[in-house]
């Protein structure tokens, strides 16, 4: 756990980190250089959860790589099955990272939502349902190493 006392917000407990894959810890099929290792630091504080669509067909590849069993969701109903995966979960205890237009809902449920600018890009309406942008991947996961810095950005 995580836990994150923010001035003006109060105090946050993060138990899970759910994340998209493509696009976020993933570039056209393939884990971006240092993702493994920065999930790997965070694993026994938080709970890891991937979704994914496995657009690129490479997900049993990236599961290997990462030592985890990401959940595959269907095509079609993505925002929604992202989301009641957050819900399912309890979102007052998941910080959610994504990108595309069908990770909006699982940043918005989600207390902690942090939206990437990805070389894939970064969907309007989850920069809007984000609490928090980060640069890249690395940069996300590295808030969450060192929580004070997502103190600093979050105090009112």
């Amino acid at each position: 756990m995580i836990e994150l006392s923010i001035p003006g917000q109060g105090v946050i407990q993060l138990h899970h980190l759910v994340c998209d894959v493509n696009g976020t810890l993933a570039l056209d099929g393939r884990l971006i250089d240092g993702v493994a290792k920065s999930l790997q630091k965070l694993g026994d504080r938080l709970e890891l959860h991937l979704l994914t669509a496995d657009t690129h067909g490479k997900q049993d590849i990236i599961d290997r790589q990462l030592g985890l069993q990401a959940i595959r969701i269907p095509p079609g109903n993505e925002v929604q099955e992202k989301g009641e995966y957050v819900r399912q979960l309890g979102p007052d205890k998941v910080v959610a990272i994504g990108q595309g237009a069908n990770d909006a809902e699982m940043l918005s449920l989600a207390v902690l939502g942090i939206c990437l600018l990805s070389p894939e890009g970064l969907a309007k309406e989850t920069l809007m349902a984000s609490d928090l942008i980060a640069e890249d991947i690395l940069s996300a996961l590295a808030l969450l190493e060192k929580p004070l810095r997502l103190v600093a950005s979050l105090r009112r």
